[in-house]
């Protein structure tokens, strides 16, 4: 699904101006992979990174080149895990969002 530039200028907007949903975009990336969806979570991600550092920023900071990047979390991209976590690092010191993990025990 192509995202139209008005639908992305909202996110980046939002973003900018609602920690809250910049928290909760990041979070949701993050479950989303967690859970096995791979695509959804790098097509958020994707739009996550457009919306806060950019590609440029993440290269600098990560040492990976920004094309190499934005391949990674383009519709066929296969970040490993180390680009992963270093990608989600960055993330959360650039953009203030702090993600914490923790384990749920299954309803019974």
């Amino acid at each position: 699904m192509v995202l139209t530039r008005s639908f992305k200028d909202f996110v980046k907007s939002r973003i900018e101006s609602d920690p809250e949903f910049r928290q909760a975009l990041l979070q949701e990336a993050v479950q989303t992979l967690i859970s096995g969806d791979s695509d959804t979570a790098r097509a958020v991600l994707r739009d996550f990174i457009n919306a806060t550092v950019g590609f440029a920023a993440l290269a600098e900071a990560t040492g990976t080149p920004p094309k190499s990047l934005m391949r990674m979390f383009g519709p066929n991209g296969n970040p490993t895990a180390a680009n992963l976590s270093g990608v989600i690092s960055v993330l959360q010191e650039k953009t203030g969002v702090h993600l914490e993990v923790r384990a749920i025990a299954p309803a019974a």
